[in-house]
């Protein structure tokens, strides 16, 4: 090895170090790999930059836009619930559901589907007397499953895609990863539905648990006239920083104040409603002049007004909240919204709601402000998983909403046609919307996700280092010596497990374009047509069932869905295996 090739190969594994103890978001270790290839001679300017201009990254951020528009419509959501409630039993709802979600995570990104449907799953499974465990893990399973049935169902077809086109091999066609897709999807859904529903939890939602014993959450005391700090603030009173409660909400007469800042003056008369560590109520208690209420129990239901909402978070992934308590955040000011209770793997988190200390996942209850969807929609901090009824004032008219959806599915079959190609079909769709003022300018740049962008751009950077030092094929030599003697099928079980394993545990896009350099060294070596090794990559970097943090909407459901780490690896793990022999034998029996 040169000393450029050992160079390069220490940095790979610095920054898969770096990503997999998450040490800094992933864009920024990866975006941190590439400058130093750019500084150290390893690349030249224009071969760090490749990876911005490319058409497949390029047409990622597109389909960002496409998507967020298509979800803003609400059209599908209304179609879904109707679809949903055509029928009574439960293997008929969940047919007439699932399927349908398969055939559109086909077309439209994975994220905002599962965030968009999770409200009417649960909402469903509440209805039935279901415990939403049970198919919040077979939705992101699902979505996954359906995003491999065209190049637009995942950012990591469309990388694979792009750097395809780089290599010049022209690239996939829209369906020419159904080939694999589609059975993949038909027996993952089988296998969910049967053997895999069967390790599924039973957990309640956050929701449904404050509900059934909401004594453990909330607690109601009386101001009366013998309290010293009446007509006097919050803070004054002392009430602002208590061991382990938190004032969620103050009641007076007919009016709400939420969220209870530390300038509230409070008055004789009111209720204060304490969320947090309730069995440290006796130290509040000894104060002069508050009573707790007995005899009742507070419903989440009589928090709201009509200025306040309950509404449902989930801390993303690569949020900038994580790893900072709620208290440090100023949560209450700055998201105008108290928190009622925090989860953390289907166990509410003992803490006084100010010290603990926000991890990607966890699930937040909030007693918000009624704006509070609307101004955070598209945060990239937390995702929120609202009713479907709370979105109505928030979507366009019916009018533009059909015509986002005749665009989008119009330019899909110029696309099937070869009328268009992929990037030039999403931009169209962009300025037209743009054009007929469907979505505004400021919006479309919200529904980017730049960082995500950042990362597969980084990450074409990384790849071609390895290419242009010889790293890559002095990989795959080595792993054409491990499995020459076992033929084509262990070679391409090889590449499907590594790159399987960098999915599960760093990110999808990054496996995939470190992997892509190597599996096109094998098969120029073997003389191989080189679309197999592609095609065994793109499926191998979107199957992440095995851990919740391999794939966003894994994370997405942890929190809600109350799962541990374990329950991915139960259900996933079979799940795994039978997509990857599935994937290895129809790729020998269509390419070779």
């Amino acid at each position: 090895m040169s000393a450029e090739m050992i160079f390069v190969l220490l940095m790979v594994i610095a920054m898969l170090g770096a990503l997999l103890f998450e040490m800094a978001s992933p864009s920024i270790v990866v975006f941190t790999v590439l400058t130093i290839f750019l500084i150290t001679g390893i690349l030249n300017p224009s071969e760090a930059l490749s990876g911005f201009s490319n058409e497949g990254m390029i047409t990622v951020g597109l389909l960002f836009v496409m998507a967020g528009a298509v979800r803003k419509s609400g059209i599908l959501e209304d179609l879904m619930k109707s679809w949903m409630a055509g029928s009574d039993k439960m293997i008929g709802s969940v047919v007439r559901f699932f399927i349908p979600v398969s055939l559109l995570s086909g077309f439209l990104n994975n994220t905002p589907i599962v965030v968009t449907f999770m409200p009417i799953v649960k909402g469903w499974c509440e209805e039935k007397g279901i415990a939403p465990s049970k198919f919040l893990i077979p939705l992101s399973y699902v979505t996954i499953l359906g995003g491999t049935i065209t190049v637009l169902g995942t950012s990591t077809n469309l990388v694979v895609h792009g750097m395809l086109i780089d290599y010049g091999y022209g690239g996939f066609t829209l369906f020419q990863l159904a080939i694999v897709g589609i059975p993949i999807t038909i027996v993952g859904l089988i296998y969910i539905f049967t053997i895999g529903y069967r390790f599924l939890p039973e957990n309640k939602g956050l929701q449904q648990q404050i509900d059934d014993d909401p004594r453990e959450y909330l607690a109601e005391l009386i101001v009366d006239q013998s309290f010293s700090f009446a007509n006097q603030s919050i803070k004054s009173a002392g009430l602002r920083d208590l061991k382990g409660l938190y004032l969620i909400e103050i009641i007076r007469e007919n009016e709400r104040i939420s969220p209870v800042r530390p300038t509230t003056i409070i008055q004789s008369g009111d209720r204060l409603i304490f969320t947090g560590l309730i069995e440290t109520l006796r130290d509040v208690q000894m104060i002069k002049g508050l009573t707790l209420r007995t005899g009742t129990n507070l419903e989440l239901s009589e928090l709201k007004n009509g200025n306040t909402e309950i509404v449902e978070v989930v801390i993303a992934h690569q949020s900038s909240l994580q790893s900072k308590t709620i208290k440090q955040l100023e949560f209450r000011s700055r998201f105008d919204a108290g928190v009622i209770a925090a989860h953390r793997e289907n166990e509410r988190i003992e803490s006084k709601i100010g010290d603990i200390v926000l991890k990607p996942g966890d699930t937040l209850l909030l007693l918000a402000d009624k704006d509070f969807v609307e101004k955070y929609k598209h945060s990239k901090d937390f995702y929120i998983l609202t009713s479907p009824g709370t979105t109505e004032t928030l979507r366009i008219d019916p009018i533009k909403g059909w015509f986002t959806l005749l665009l989008f599915f119009g330019l899909i079959a110029l696309v099937t046609l070869g009328a268009l190609s992929m990037f030039k079909a999403m931009t169209m769709a962009v300025v037209l919307l743009l054009l007929f003022k469907v979505i505004t300018p400021e919006e479309a740049k919200k529904y980017i996700h730049f960082d995500v962008l950042l990362l597969i751009a980084s990450s074409f950077g990384i790849g071609l280092a390895m290419s242009k030092t010889g790293l890559a094929e002095y990989i795959a030599e080595g792993m054409l010596m491990l499995g020459k003697s076992a033929g084509l099928i262990l070679l391409l079980l090889l590449i499907y497990i590594l790159t399987n394993i960098f999915t599960e545990i760093i990110t999808n896009s990054a496996a995939a374009v470190l992997m892509f350099p190597v599996g096109m060294e094998m098969a120029r070596s073997l003389h191989a047509e080189p679309m197999g090794f592609a095609v065994v990559i793109a499926i191998a970097a979107s199957a992440s069932f095995i851990t919740p943090i391999g794939y966003q909407t894994n994370m997405i459901v942890y929190g809600p869905g109350g799962y541990r780490f374990i329950d991915y690896l139960k259900i996933g793990t079979p799940l795994s295996l039978i997509v990857m022999v599935l994937t290895v034998s129809i790729v020998i029996y269509w390419w070779y």
